[in-house]
């Protein structure tokens, strides 16, 4: 017989990868052994010839539902084996960590069937779960992944779960998280002082949960990766008291529903976003709202609903005894990280939720609900998290491995990567860095994926704002440990992230990246935000870009609209001609009731109003300008939002013209949008119609700048990056107009386009200059001209 020692990689642990090997060794007449190690999976197989090709042939064909092989590579066996010998699944064995880590996966039909058997042992324990679906990363302490390197290690397997756990032909041979209601995680009830309650007749306290939330109180609900608050979505009472409850006054909650059914009775679903509430990962759906209304309070955009199904059996059995749509939202205060243990909910949402739904499974690490959204043609990541991380990507064809990179990320929509040997992980969304709680966790999540990974960095990437709290971490970590430090420019990684999204190779030449967003350091201290870059991988040259802008009062001009209208219109020629022309306009009106001299006064000598080449802050001139969110925000991108919404609502009668824009010396300038907008606002034309226009108005101007640009420097492919891409009108009519031009365009699709996917274009560019970096320092090479 010949003997092959067979090396499989890729997320090949936790997923029933050796099970199905032993089931197909024992199919094709295969001897030998399989077993977990830190590189993956590896089999020792004896066999003739065509017997290991066919085996070797199924192992990929066959591969269980929640498993990805990346690479299989056979060697020679040169010892010898019993034809007689029987095939074995061995014990995990330890050594150098480049395995994958399975992100956490929902509820499968077979678990779910066992869950609503009155007959079965599992009938309604809301822990039910096997090697095709349940926690992974939300419990792993360690690689490998075994029940004692995670938070089940608490529990001891009762001796029928022992049994399913030892037997490979079973559904649940090794399964880590194995538990039945004799040896599993428990779930109880408490008041929100921590008094226990009876639960219903029937003794199961997710029946009296459910009586709650149709009775209109808020459930804190511990789910798999984190808490969250439940209350009846069609209860505008209940909505309304939770809102200022967590002080989350504007931005849209999210919503669970019990099947697609019910989702449909309340928003349109294609087939493409049937399937991705439906998948494995369970993300919420961004929708179209159609049909039954919920309460008002739900979604303040009206336009959009973010729908997400049950995806574990707690959530199954929770929706069954509803009949409508319940809002499940993080448990936090606004801009807090979600809480993941039981006694900091009780800490922290006491004055939030009347009641907590807790478990005694321990989160080890916390991940939010991902969340995408179908926009032109392509289900679009716009946060990366439960379902979906860590899984890693190869880096781009033509790179020469390097040493261990490891790259901080942004300050806002936070993730950060680890680069190692050939792939690229980025960790889930960690959020807004500036909120210490969010801070501490970003460190701790931080040194959990070292530890997971076995990685220890030798170069260290951050973003080139030297106030950002990942860059002033990276520049510490840097000192301590005397690693070479590379500071990289912010759109420039935008543009990077997207690349190496689409696997564009390092020698592939130079694209046009477009990269809008609300801030980003660029060079000499600059703020950018509205960039036309001729880019590669090694460096960058900036183009064009929009016209730069006074942030009045600093930092106040992203949390208060107005303020950006008034610095566009300062930024007129004549505007104080413009004021009088316009002085009957409710937006002049509201403006003059400001402290005009000392605004003008900041304008004209920059006092604390630093120019700005923002997308996002012109979004939120035009919004306030037509009455949308004028006054304040209460999330980043709402008044870009919500002028969305309103174009959205316009958009089937709006498609003659939209507002003009002036190129000049690579400058996008906007005092022809501003004329027409305020002739548009003299003549009482509908916001809707206004928001259409600017729409249409500034797709034309991106795409029109961008075209030119391409003939000029001769490429032919343009790369969009940055969060103001996140808006799907913009995206699909500024794609359209591209590729009416012969180009070819691409756009962040499994990597946020946000600050959430910075991180991935960070550790590419670092990669690309690698050869350029020598020794202790800081290396600026990104900003080089090209």
């Amino acid at each position: 017989m010949t003997g092959q020692a067979i090396r499989i990689s890729g997320a090949v642990q936790g997923v029933g990868f050796r099970p199905t090997v032993w089931r197909l060794a024992k199919e094709c007449g295969i001897c030998g052994s399989v077993w977990n190690d830190a590189e993956g999976v590896l089999i020792h197989a004896w066999g003739d010839e065509q017997m290991l090709v066919n085996f070797k042939q199924r192992l990929f064909e066959e591969q269980p539902p929640l498993a990805s092989i990346e690479e299989i590579i056979t060697t020679p066996l040169d010892e010898e084996i019993e034809q007689s010998q029987n095939f074995q699944i061995l014990a995990s064995r330890g050594g150098k960590i480049q395995t994958e880590v399975t992100p956490d996966a929902a509820t499968c039909a077979d678990c779910l069937a066992e869950v609503l058997d009155p007959l079965n042992r599992r009938y309604r324990y809301p822990f039910t779960n096997c090697t095709h679906c349940g926690p992974r990363l939300s419990i792993i302490k360690a690689i490998p992944y075994d029940r004692s390197n995670t938070s089940m290690a608490d529990f001891i397997l009762c001796p029928k779960c022992q049994a399913e756990y030892d037997e490979p032909a079973d559904r649940r041979f090794h399964a880590q998280p194995n538990a039945c209601p004799v040896c599993g995680p428990r779930i109880w009830l408490e008041d929100h002082r921590g008094v226990r309650l009876d639960s219903d007749e029937d003794g199961d306290v997710i029946t009296t949960a459910a009586r709650l939330i149709r009775e209109g109180r808020i459930v804190a609900l511990k789910g798999i990766g984190g808490i969250h608050l439940a209350c009846d979505a069609s209860n505008e009472a209940a909505v309304a008291r939770l809102r200022p409850r967590k002080s989350r006054y504007a931005k849209p909650l999210a919503l669970m529903a019990a099947d697609l059914a019910m989702v449909e009775r309340y928003a349109r679903v294609d087939e493409v976003e049937a399937a991705l509430l439906q998948n494995r990962a369970a993300p919420i759906v961004v929708l179209d709202a159609a049909g039954e209304d919920l309460a008002a309070s739900v979604s303040l955009l009206q336009h959009t609903l973010g729908f997400m199904l049950p995806y574990t059996p707690l959530h199954h059995l929770l929706m069954r005894e509803l009949p409508y749509p319940v809002v499940l939202t993080s448990g936090n205060y606004s801009n807090e990280p979600q809480t993941i243990s039981n006694a900091l909910a009780h800490e922290r949402l006491a004055d939030i939720a009347d009641y907590f739904l807790l478990h005694d499974r321990k989160i080890i690490n916390r991940l939010d609900d991902s969340v995408i959204r179908i926009a032109d043609g392509q289900p679009r990541l716009l946060r990366r998290a439960r379902g979906d991380a860590p899984r890693s990507i190869p880096v781009p064809p033509g790179f020469a491995a390097l040493d261990n990179i490891l790259a901080l990320g942004g300050e806002l929509k936070n993730s950060f990567c680890l680069m190692k040997s050939d792939r690229v992980i980025m960790s889930q969304y960690i959020g807004d860095l500036e909120e210490l709680n969010t801070y501490q966790d970003y460190l701790q999540t931080l040194d959990l994926y070292q530890q997971l990974f076995d990685f220890s960095p030798d170069l260290i990437v951050v973003d080139k704002h030297p106030d950002y709290l990942s860059t002033q971490l990276g520049k510490k970590l840097a000192a301590e440990k005397g690693l070479p430090l590379v500071e990289v420019q912010h759109h420039h990684a935008h543009i990077a992230a997207c690349m190496a999204e689409h696997s564009l190779p390092l020698d592939s030449g130079k694209v046009l990246g477009v990269a809008l967003d609300g801030l980003g350091y660029g060079e000499n201290d600059q703020i950018w935000g509205g960039e036309f870059l001729l880019a590669d991988y090694q460096g960058y040259q900036r183009l064009a870009y929009f016209q730069p802008v006074s942030m009045l009062g600093g930092n106040k001009a992203v949390y208060e609209p107005w303020r950006n209208t008034l610095a566009h219109l300062f930024s007129l020629p004549s505007s104080e001609q413009l004021f009088a022309e316009y002085a009957q306009l409710e937006i002049i009106q509201y403006l003059n009731a400001q402290p005009l001299p000392v605004l003008r006064t900041m304008f004209a000598k920059q006092l604390n109003s630093p120019l700005a080449s923002s997308a996002g802050r012109l979004f939120d001139a035009v919004a306030a300008a037509i009455g949308i969110c004028r006054e304040s925000v209460d999330y980043e991108g709402q008044a870009a939002m919500m002028l969305e919404a309103r174009a959205v609502a316009q958009m089937p009668q709006q498609q003659d013209r939209g507002y003009g824009f002036v190129l000049k010396n690579g400058c996008l300038g906007w005092e022809p949008l501003w004329k027409a907008l305020l002739e548009d606002l003299k003549e009482n034309v509908s916001p809707t119609v206004i928001a259409a226009r600017f729409h249409h108005g500034l797709s034309a101007a991106v795409a029109t700048t961008a075209v030119g640009l391409c003939r000029e420097y001769q490429v032919d492919r343009v790369v969009l990056g940055g969060g103001v891409f996140q808006n799907r009108l913009l995206l699909e009519q500024t794609s359209k107009l591209l590729r009416e031009h012969g180009l070819d365009v691409f756009a962040p699709a499994k990597f946020p386009a946000n600050d959430g996917g910075l991180s991935l274009g960070q550790s590419v560019i670092a990669l690309a200059a690698g050869k350029n970096i020598s020794g202790v320092g800081v290396d600026q090479f990104s900003g080089r001209v090209l």
